[in-house]
């Protein structure tokens, strides 16, 4: 992808807000306002890397202009949900690393290791991971969506699709904006900039916005708000355009975010209720029924936790109430800082026209929190430069050569990309001072729910004790093995305050591309399309760990004789694991690990268009998509042999393997047509993908697993959906795709009276993974903790989204001024928000409305406007989760969508 060149004049529609001039307060020429005086019905987009009036691509694009996005009250990539309904853009614990899907596919979880399945592009230079664009973006012109793998031209890894944004330029005028808003929640958002020319060659410009806002959450139990904003942005440009044949742009940009994110409740019965929750694994591993909610009071876990201080309101206040009751001192306050330098040139040697797009950024963020989301002390991460942070830096260089053959019959395209991204991952994830008290007590209810004494050491109390001691006639409930499984539990009890002092993970990526992308006019009317890629990526890694958890070896030297004993091994099998969860051990302490790999792919796109009129285009394609392989930046997915999925023993270097995930591959089918006209324009796409290696990372509420997730051509008998990690594997020649994406597509708009236009957009998606799942390309079983995904659909895929807007600007009178109404709206059908899919996560379907009214004054040089956000306060949750360590798989909590937001603003320019 390619930032417009300058040269080029803004796009002229016919005042649909899906194709308006793209116009955010920065001064613009006025745009028009009747069907009469428009003279060019043209929409531009560089889709393909040159510049193309939309109507005639032949790809699933969306242009949304500068116009829309300020009345749908866009500031980051997350409102491109109101206007584009292939697309769903959330975030969950960390904004850093969240998460875009483009017709149901995207990557999931909060791992920095696993790289965008939508890649994001601001003014032609890649961002590291699609969540470093939800932050404020500041006066776009446009923005591109397309849809489905972008394997040749975006080819950095888009397997599921691109953004591109395009921000506004410098212009030859001297000029100026401003905007302040305020709402509701105590916000407030400045926004201003000048744009200067410097003679006739050369002109800058400045905006800057800043915003802060109260947070949607109110910590009841620490007196503060958390998902607050407090951020800024500030970039500068300077434009030269000397001449006809050449252009450079330069952007420099800087922005801070310091808020506290992200807070998350306990899902209730009264949003999801029993019936719908799903039979989990208990402590052993073995199949369970469906357990009760902890607001129930049927859950023994839940009088463990309010035994040990959890506040009773956290189970049975409505969970929209947004009150959280955390560990008293625990904190969500983090950072963040985004910059960076560009620079693109387009460059017309006489026939052959050059393109340079250079890029180095660097983006760091860390995140405190109190990860356990309960009023125990669990699991934490302290506020600070090592906490769950990461940091890239990254340099991009594209360079693109284009011209024609033969008469104009060859529109042809070759070009060239290198990519260097240095990712480091710093964490000091810690069990809490409460750890000790509370996981005993989750064995103890796994002998004999009776005995729990919360607060007794080992959460026995002396009469729990001698009940065991005395038990099978004196021998003990555990025979010879009780003074162990005692001496076990005392241990446990000791594991307060201990864990990560301090690990640190390096990336280094290096990724080069040759593309070609060729268009052959065959006929006046008829195109071949013909893209090639090929890339290469190498990834090196290496980690060094830091941790002080003595009670992991010693609980397993203590208990691991056991584990050979059947009606112990389960019981021996707990103990080590709650003492060595997520391979917290300080027999790491220390130890040094490093790895690499190198992936060689060829991507691509074939494409027939046929344009009988200047009015409509068909077109069927196929393209192969791409994203690169790498490596679990979790210290819970190294090597075990324990088959307790904790460490064995002391690591060495090269003890990874479970680290490292494939690449993940996408063949994608498309057919589709285009009607476009100056009252009505209409698109309508249908489509079929299919996903080899598909990655995805699901936390089972103790660690997150990264698995790719493959199918086996033969029946499995139901062996991928037990409980077993040991069965349900395929010869490595059965494997075939584990996850296809089918649907149909309609983006339409309309401008039926003057003063008036509306848009529709309409996508129904089914998004799902086949029967008999496996996981990587070897054939392995999938993991147990997966066992409800085959034949089900993927997590935040809903099968229907329907997205709509009306606009109504009429004159006022003869005095200049003009009115407004907008208003947009997104209707999602019913989904799990879980990667696991328990039940537990499900998300009925909703809808979201959006309106804006206002007055323009004169030349547009005034305008107040009164706007809301989710105007009707829907109740939603962007993804469900297990609570961490509280039960796998049978209580949860979520992250809630935030609640309906209004305000007024008000707007100047001279």
């Amino acid at each position: 992808m390619t930032a417009l060149p300058s040269s080029v004049a803004h796009a002229q529609t016919v005042g649909n807000t899906m194709a308006e001039n793209a116009d955010i307060d920065e001064p613009q020429e006025p745009p028009l306002t009747t069907i009469e005086d428009r003279s060019d019905f043209e929409i531009v987009v560089t889709a393909q890397g040159r510049q193309q009036s939309l109507a005639d691509v032949p790809v699933a694009v969306s242009a949304v202009s500068g116009e829309l996005l300020e009345r749908s009250g866009t500031s980051d990539i997350r409102e491109l949900n109101q206007v584009a309904p292939s697309l769903l853009v959330s975030s969950t614990g960390n904004e850093a690393n969240g998460s875009a899907r483009i017709r149901g596919i995207g990557t999931v979880g909060d791992n920095p290791g696993l790289e965008s399945s939508v890649a994001v592009f601001v003014d032609g230079v890649y961002r590291s991971r699609s969540g470093n664009a939800l932050s404020e973006l500041g006066p776009i012109d446009r923005i591109e969506i397309l849809r489905g793998p972008q394997g040749t031209l975006g080819g950095r890894n888009a397997s599921a699709g691109l953004i591109s944004v395009y921000t506004a330029q410098p212009e030859f005028d001297f000029s100026g904006y401003g905007a302040f808003s305020y709402g509701n929640y105590d916000m407030y958002r400045i926004e201003g900039g000048v744009n200067v020319p410097f003679g006739t060659t050369l002109a800058g410009r400045i905006d800057g916005v800043y915003m802060k806002r109260d947070g949607f959450y109110d910590d009841v139990v620490n007196d503060v708000d958390v998902n607050d904003r407090d951020r800024y942005l500030l970039r500068g440009q300077l434009l030269f355009d000397p001449n006809t044949d050449l252009t450079a742009r330069i952007v420099v940009d800087y922005s801070k975010k310091d808020e506290a994110c992200c807070a998350a409740v306990f899902v209730t019965p009264d949003f999801n209720p029993l019936a719908r929750v799903s039979p989990g694994l208990d402590l052993y591993n073995r199949p369970t029924g469906g357990t009760p909610a902890l607001a129930s009071g049927q859950n023994p876990i839940g009088g463990v936790l309010l035994a040990l201080g959890q506040d009773p309101r956290a189970f049975t206040n409505d969970m929209f109430e947004r009150e959280i009751y955390p560990t008293r001192g625990r904190s969500y306050e983090g950072e963040t800082e985004d910059y960076g330098i560009s620079g693109e040139i387009n460059y017309n040697l006489g026939d052959i026209t050059l393109t340079s797009i250079t890029g180095y950024r660097e983006y760091e963020n860390f995140q405190g929190s109190d990860t356990d989301y309960t009023g125990v002390d669990i699991l934490y991460r302290a506020p600070g430069p090592n906490a769950g942070a990461r940091q890239f830096k990254t340099f991009t260089q594209e360079l693109r050569l284009q011209g024609s053959l033969f008469e104009d019959r060859l529109d042809w395209l070759v070009g060239g990309f290198y990519a260097n991204e240095d990712l480091q991952v710093r964490d000091t994830l810690r069990f809490g001072t409460q750890y000790g008290a509370f996981a005993p007590c989750r064995i103890i209810l796994a002998i004999n729910p009776a005995l729990v004494a919360p607060g007794s050491t080992g959460c026995l109390s002396a009469g729990g004790r001698g009940a065991l001691r005395a038990a099978n006639g004196g021998a003990g409930a555990f025979g010879a093995a009780t003074p162990l499984i005692f001496a076990g539990l005392d241990n446990l009890a000791r594991l307060n305050d201990l864990g990560s002092t301090g690990d640190v993970y390096n990336q280094d990526s290096e990724n080069f591309a040759f593309f070609t992308h060729n268009i052959f006019h065959v006929t006046d009317k008829l195109d071949l399309t013909l893209g090639l890629r090929y890339t290469n990526e190498t990834k090196d890694f290496d980690a060094t760990l830091a941790n002080d958890n003595v009670i992991c070896p010693q609980n397993r030297q203590l208990l691991s004789g056991l584990l050979g004993v059947p009606a112990l091994a389960g019981l021996a099998g707990g103990l080590i694991s709650l003492s060595c969860q997520g391979n917290s051990t300080s027999e790491i302490n220390g130890v040094t690990l490093n790895d690499s790999r190198d992936e060689d792919e060829f991507t691509g796109t074939a494409i027939l268009s046929y344009q009988p009129n200047d009015d409509l285009l068909f077109y069927g394609s196929y393209s192969r998509g791409y994203k690169a392989g790498g490596f679990n930046l979790d210290r819970s997915a190294l090597t075990g042999t324990s088959g307790l999925g904790v460490i064995a023993g002391p690591l060495v270097a090269g003890d990874v393997a479970n680290l490292q995930f494939d690449q993940e591959e996408v063949d994608a089918f498309e057919v589709g047509a285009k009607y476009s006209t100056r009252m009505f324009s209409a698109s309508v796409a249908a489509f079929r993908q299919e996903f080899s290696n598909f990655q995805l990372n699901t936390f089972n509420g103790s660690v997150f697993l990264v698995q790719n997730v493959n199918a086996c051509s033969t029946d499995l008998g139901g062996a991928d959906m037990d409980a077993s990690a040991a069965t349900g594997a395929c010869l490595p020649e059965n494997v075939k795709p584990g996850v296809i994406s089918q649907g149909i597509e309609v983006e339409s708009t309309i401008s039926p009276a003057r003063f008036f236009d509306a848009t529709l957009g309409f996508t129904y998606t089914d998004t799902s993974y086949t029967d008999d799942l496996i996981g990587n390309s070897d054939g392995r079983p999938l993991d147990p903790a997966l066992r409800l995904l085959p034949g089900d659909n993927l997590s935040n895929a809903p099968e229907l989204v329907t997205t709509g807007s009306l606009t109504w600007t009429p004159p006022i009178g003869d005095s200049g001024l003009s009115g407004l109404f907008f208003i947009n709206a997104r209707l999602t059908s019913d989904y799990n928000t879980g990667s696991d899919l328990l039940y537990g996560k499900e998300q009925d379907g909703y809808v979201v409305v959006n309106g804006r009214i206002g007055i323009t004054g004169p030349d547009r040089a005034w305008a107040i406007e009164a706007w809301a956000q989710n105007l009707f306060n829907e109740d939603y949750t962007q993804v469900g989760f297990n609570t961490s360590f509280i039960a796998p798989q049978q209580t949860y909590s979520a992250f809630l969508a935030e609640p309906r937001t209004y305000g007024l603003t008000v707007r100047g320019r001279f």
